[in-house]
């Protein structure tokens, strides 16, 4: 690049943070600053549409206003159904280059974490899961914690949770869980008793609904929560040979919870607090950094273990499975459009680089086809041409047209006239094998059938123990002030399930239940003021004259 080339000005927003170097030609009439729309007309009169007169009807040839409110009106894409409330960061992960005191390559050939120091960039989303694009982040509800590593091998997603744990283990039930968690498709408020009447007939869920429903369930803002890739994975080394992985990440700032009513007391003064602590800690500089760690088990059933290790609603305990770091995650660049960045992000759990690979793990198939297939409706075939989405490597593919495709991905000295594999025309070839494939030997009757060590209960016992005096307490009073408005059947069973858990689990509830006195209205779970919320507001508001 010339030194005249370096001294131009980049526009637009992509992962570097500019866009393609625009043509500088001007007409005569304008500058550098001077606005046009699309097509790159001069706009001379941007506070008038045109009309007969200057208070007549409009004429229909009103391009620029027609241009603009047309765009104006297609300002956002479908929302995300889950995950909709969400900020973002750029940063990168810098690897160690080892496991523990071995070479990291004894277990996986993935590029990104063989050399000590080497830096890949990556972008983070996080996000609440129930509720809509802007609701508050005060909600009780999981965090998602999505991470985009843009390798010399192309993208890996790695799309997780704060929470390392899932309510259910079997894709096929994922629609029935948003169904009941989110707003009551009638009133469309979220109701506690639905919530609970999945819950209570699903009782693998026990195990993640104590997580939920203690200080675990409000993390206090999104660089102080913990994140995990919830599912188990496969590491491949370069012999073809493969090991089961879990992932996480721990904040560098410490971890920090809130309570139902401390988050209460937030929500009336910032609904937006997480995003807002996010932005600012990077704009001082004040980078957020995790560090992350790596689970191993070797790549079988694990006859020995009271659970199955491919149950997403199950914990690998640290004193069997021990944490080992293999990098650090660092976030120091704020998106510079929260539309083009943010909004457009597009993460898929199949979305994986040799040395990684899938498992059997029955959420995560599901997830593979859900994630990319959600992305294709909700920004459009060809979202992986977008500057955020697109990987930061040579593209060459024979994918052709689609909604919105502004480039074709033709490889250098392609024959355009060849979008098809194979050819003797000069078109695309496939690349050549550098390592064996793992190849897991699989065989088995095809059925529809539960796991054989659900053990719903066990782990959810465990965590109760292992919860602080206060977060127990917590934990029991959301609990309770949630269940107090359900039907007796659902305490009931929600009662044995706790007790099955650990009979003083159990206990503590029914006793709460007991002296509960229904005096609310379904509302936000956990809430212990929600109908107090809607009286206050009849009896509080003052009245205004009309005008």
């Amino acid at each position: 690049m010339s030194e005249n080339e370096n001294e131009k000005d980049y526009h637009g927003t992509n992962v570097e943070g500019n866009e393609d170097l625009l043509d500088d030609k001007m007409t005569e009439n304008e500058s550098s600053t001077t606005l046009t729309n699309r097509q790159g007309h001069p706009i001379t009169d941007n506070q008038n549409v045109r009309t007969v007169g200057n208070r007549g009807p409009t004429t229909l040839e009103n391009y620029n206003f027609l241009e603009k409110i047309s765009h104006f009106d297609r300002e956002r894409v479908p929302e995300r159904v889950v995950h909709g409330r969400g900020a973002g960061a750029h940063g990168y992960f810098e690897a160690y280059g080892s496991f523990g005191d071995e070479p990291i390559s004894k277990y996986t050939r993935a590029k990104l974490f063989q050399e000590k120091g080497k830096k890949t960039p990556v972008f983070v989303r996080f996000s609440t899961v129930t509720h809509g694009t802007h609701s508050p982040e005060t909600l009780r509800d999981p965090r998602g914690f999505a991470i985009k590593f843009y390798t010399e091998d192309g993208n890996w997603d790695l799309v997780g949770n704060n929470l390392k744990i899932f309510f259910i283990r079997d894709a096929v039930k994922f629609p029935d869980l948003i169904h009941a968690f989110k707003p009551d498709p009638v009133t469309n408020v979220q109701d506690g008793e639905r919530i609970f009447d999945f819950i209570s007939q699903t009782p693998e869920a026990t195990h993640m609904i104590t997580f939920l429903f203690s200080p675990w369930g409000i993390p206090a803002n999104y660089r102080q929560m913990q994140g995990s890739g919830v599912n188990t994975y496969r590491w491949v080394n370069s012999e073809g040979k493969a090991v089961l992985v879990k992932y996480h990440f721990e904040p560098v700032q410490g971890i920090k919870n809130l309570t139902q009513e401390e988050a209460q007391e937030i929500q009336g003064k910032n609904f937006n607090h997480a995003t807002q602590d996010l932005y600012e800690a990077i704009e001082e500089g004040n980078y957020p950094e995790w560090e992350m760690y790596v689970q191993i088990m070797e790549d079988h059933d694990h006859p020995e273990l009271d659970f199955d290790p491919l149950d997403d609603t199950k914990l690998w305990y640290k004193d069997k499975f021990p944490w080992v770091p293999v990098g650090k995650l660092v976030l120091d660049r704020n998106p510079e459009d929260y539309f083009a960045e943010v909004e457009q992000a597009a993460f898929g759990t199949g979305v994986l680089v040799d040395g990684l690979d899938f498992s059997d793990d029955k959420m995560l198939q599901g997830r593979t086809f859900s994630y990319s297939d959600t992305q294709r409706y909700r920004v459009g075939a060809n979202y992986l041409q977008l500057p955020i989405n697109a990987p930061k490597k040579h593209v060459a593919t024979n994918q052709r047209g689609g909604q919105m495709e502004y480039r074709v991905d033709t490889g250098k000295g392609q024959n355009p006239h060849v979008n098809y594999e194979p050819s003797i025309m000069n078109g695309l070839n496939e690349a050549p094998k550098k390592y064996p494939e793992h190849t897991p030997y699989v065989e088995g009757e095809v059925k529809k059938e539960a796991i054989d060590r659900p053990n719903n209960f066990g782990q959810a016992g465990e965590t109760y123990r292992r919860l602080n005096d206060w977060e127990r307490d917590e934990l029991i009073k959301n609990l309770v002030n949630t269940l107090g408005t359900c039907k007796k059947e659902i305490q009931n069973q929600m009662i044995e399930n706790f007790t099955k858990a650990d009979p003083d689990y159990g206990q503590r509830v029914a006793e709460g239940l007991k002296n509960y006195e229904q005096n609310m209205s379904n509302g936000p779970i956990g809430s212990t003021t929600s109908d107090e919320g809607v009286e206050q507001a009849k009896e509080e508001s003052r009245a205004s004259d009309p005008y």
